[in-house]
């Protein structure tokens, strides 16, 4: 496993970024949508760092998935887990619905496949 240094600088500063926002943002726009935007983005510079290989539809899986995980605090899931008082899974896994959410991880993705065919047409 050979790691992509300028993916992996890009999650470090999105991860920091987004550190920022959950800890010291409590606004109306960029803690609730552009946090959302970029958490699909920080995945995938995460995934594109470690993994040397392309991997055709990421950011759909990550759309998926991230999609997956909102759809789990519709069903309560850290509740039926009894694991709400657990900080890092409440963090992790959510503890509200909001189907906003979904349109900003869907933004998200529509972000990184425009970045892929930018990325793919100047390479």
């Amino acid at each position: 496993m050979k790691i992509n240094i300028r993916y992996m600088l890009s999650f470090i500063i999105l991860f920091m970024v987004e550190t920022f926002i959950a800890l010291y943002v409590h606004d109306a726009i960029i803690r609730p949508y552009i946090g959302d935007i970029l958490v699909v983005i920080l995945m995938y510079t995460f995934i594109r760092g470690i993994v040397k290989k392309k991997i055709r539809f990421l950011p759909v899986y990550l759309f998926l998935f991230a999609s997956a995980v909102e759809i789990m605090q519709y069903f309560k899931v850290i509740d039926l887990l009894h694991l709400r008082s657990n900080r890092i899974a409440s963090v992790v896994l959510g503890t509200s619905f909001d189907i906003k959410d979904i349109l900003c991880y869907l933004a998200g993705s529509i972000i990184l496949i425009m970045w892929e065919r930018f990325i793919d047409k100047n390479v």
